[in-house]
């Protein structure tokens, strides 16, 4: 696939998803979009991608979301079916994601890195949702995730003064996940991700729809979310294959533990679950 405005790559079961407008902080107008949206769907289809790094070109910015001078020329854009950058209103992709933020995530940059499921910062990010400010509202999921992924206060705090917050503050409130070094950050997402991709693609795949779904529902609705995910996994890639790698993984968790259940070498037989 051919690419002008975002680069795409896949190596060893990992998708890296880059914004390639660094001249205007990452943002995004609608060749972007499609683009965007054009590569979410391969990480969908491609069964070899197991887990997918979403970044911004430069060092300067992960993305500063809209491109507001082209809004201005050109009026609203449409966006494609999975919304903002093709992600925010997907209900397909339950691949793990992680936002490697390497410099400003605003408004619609922020709203796609909480999109993501593990968010790594550079020391020298920044995060806010600066809509109001121009007239505007966070209204390509910030308004809704950032309440759920902090505390009201907070949130509510940075929705209704477009406040920007440093990458330490934002891991001090639990935005995010690790703040490394900006040398360091694609590395370290890259260990993320390969983490990720040593479990089972579909019990991750299953365990991440259970835990967002459990989260619509109360606690007694949410416990048949886990079994109904795996099913579902399951019927879309083959009840064989999971079973075959459900079998693969107990088989080398066994190897790795004595006769009595334990890991090999430790002392007092401290149980491994």
């Amino acid at each position: 696939m051919a690419f002008e405005f975002i680069r795409y790559e896949k190596r060893d079961h990992i998708a890296w998803v880059t914004f390639n407008r660094p001249e205007v902080l990452n943002a995004l107008h609608p060749p972007a979009h499609e683009e965007l949206a054009r590569a979410w769907d391969d990480v969908v289809v491609d069964p070899e991608v197991w887990v997918a790094v979403l970044t911004g070109a430069g060092e300067r910015a992960f993305s500063a979301g809209n491109d507001l001078k082209w809004t201005t020329q050109h009026g609203v854009p449409r966006m494609p079916k999975g919304g903002f950058g093709g992600l925010v209103a997907r209900d397909d992709l339950w691949k793990p994601l992680i936002a490697a933020v390497n410099g400003f995530a605003l408004g619609g940059g922020l709203e796609l890195a909480l999109a993501c499921d593990v968010i790594i910062a550079a020391e020298h990010a920044r995060f806010g949702l600066p809509e109001p400010r121009v007239g505007l509202m966070a209204a390509a999921g910030g308004v809704h995730r950032l309440p759920r992924h902090i505390p009201l206060k907070l949130a509510m705090g940075m929705i209704l003064t477009g406040r920007q917050i440093s990458a330490a503050e934002a891991a001090r409130i639990g935005l995010v996940n690790e703040v490394v070094q900006a040398a360091d950050l694609l590395a370290t997402a890259e260990r993320w991700a390969r983490e990720m991709s040593e479990c089972s693609p579909l019990a991750v795949q299953a365990s991440k729809q259970a835990a967002l779904h459990g989260r619509r529902r109360g606690h007694d609705g949410a416990l048949p979310a886990g079994p109904e995910a795996l099913h579902q996994r399951g019927r879309r890639r083959g009840t064989p294959r999971l079973r075959r790698e459900a079998e693969a993984g107990l088989a080398r968790a066994v190897s790795a533990r004595g006769p009595t259940g334990t890991r090999h070498g430790q002392e007092g037989g401290v149980p491994v679950v």
